[in-house]
C-alpha cells in the first residue's frame, strides 16, 4: 500500500476488527479541522463544497522536525514536497526571530547544509569550467522543482539552452541534469543568491531572547 500516491479508501468495519482507531466526524460550514502531520485520513463529501486545504503549522521544534522528516521521506520516494523547506527556511531565517534553543538549531542547520551544498557544487562548477550565469529572484517568486524528478532546486538553477533563450525555464536539479548530459552540454546554470547574502543571512540568524512569561 503506497500511502503518498496510492488511492485508499478503507473499510470502516475491517478497521473497527484489526482495532485501529477512527475519529469520524461531519465538518460543518466554518469548522477547520487540523490533521497533524503524517495523519492517514480521507474526505468524503455529503453535498455540494469547496475543497480547501494550507499547509500550517504551529512554529514549534517539534513540528518543524516533523516537517523536515516528512520533506526528506518525500525525496526518498521520489515524491514531490508540497512544502519547499529549504526555501521555507531560509525565508523564516529571514524574517522571524526564534527564541526556541531547538527550533533555532534545526533552522541553522538546515541553512549550513544547503549553504555548504550551494558552495561545493558552485566550485565543483567553476573548477570544470561551467559558466554560471546571474539571474536573480523576482519579488514573491515561488520556490522551483526539478521538472523530472521534483526536488525542491535552491539557488543554482539547470536549465536547457532553449528554455533559457524563450525565457521559460524549465529546471532541473544538477543529478538529473547530468543524467541527460554528463558534462552539463546545452545546459545553463542559473545563480538565484549571491553566496555573500546566503553568509550574511545565516551570520544573522542568531538565537533570540525568551519571550517574557505572560505572568510577568
Amino acid at each position: 500500500m503506497n500511502f503518498l500516491m496510492g488511492s485508499w479508501w478503507p473499510n470502516l468495519e475491517d478497521l473497527y476488527e484489526a482495532n485501529v482507531p477512527v475519529y469520524r466526524f461531519i465538518q460543518r460550514p466554518g469548522d477547520l479541522v487540523w490533521i497533524n502531520a503524517g495523519t492517514v485520513h480521507w474526505v468524503q463529501a455529503i453535498g455540494w463544497c469547496n475543497n480547501i486545504a494550507w499547509n500550517v503549522g504551529p512554529l514549534t521544534a517539534c513540528q518543524y522536525k516533523l516537517a523536515v522528516e516528512r520533506y526528506e521521506w518525500n525525496k526518498l520516494q521520489s515524491v514531490k514536497s508540497i512544502v519547499p523547506m529549504v526555501h521555507l527556511s531560509w525565508n523564516m531565517a529571514r524574517n522571524i526571530k526564534v527564541s526556541d534553543p531547538k527550533l533555532f538549531e534545526m533552522i541553522k542547520y538546515c541553512l549550513l547544509r544547503t549553504l555548504k551544498q550551494c558552495q561545493t557544487l558552485r566550485e565543483a562548477l567553476i573548477a570544470a569550467g561551467k559558466e554560471i550565469v546571474w539571474h536573480g529572484r523576482a519579488k514573491d517568486e515561488p520556490a522551483h522543482y526539478c521538472s523530472i524528478c521534483e526536488v525542491e532546486v535552491f539557488d543554482l538553477l539547470f536549465v536547457t539552452s532553449e528554455s533559457n533563450s524563450r525565457k521559460t525555464y524549465i529546471v532541473h536539479c544538477q543529478d538529473c541534469a547530468r543524467k541527460i548530459s554528463a558534462n552539463l552540454e546545452n545546459f545553463v546554470v542559473l545563480e538565484q543568491y549571491k553566496m555573500e547574502d546566503l553568509m550574511h543571512v545565516y551570520d544573522q540568524f542568531t538565537l533570540a531572547p525568551p519571550l517574557p512569561s505572560s505572568s510577568s
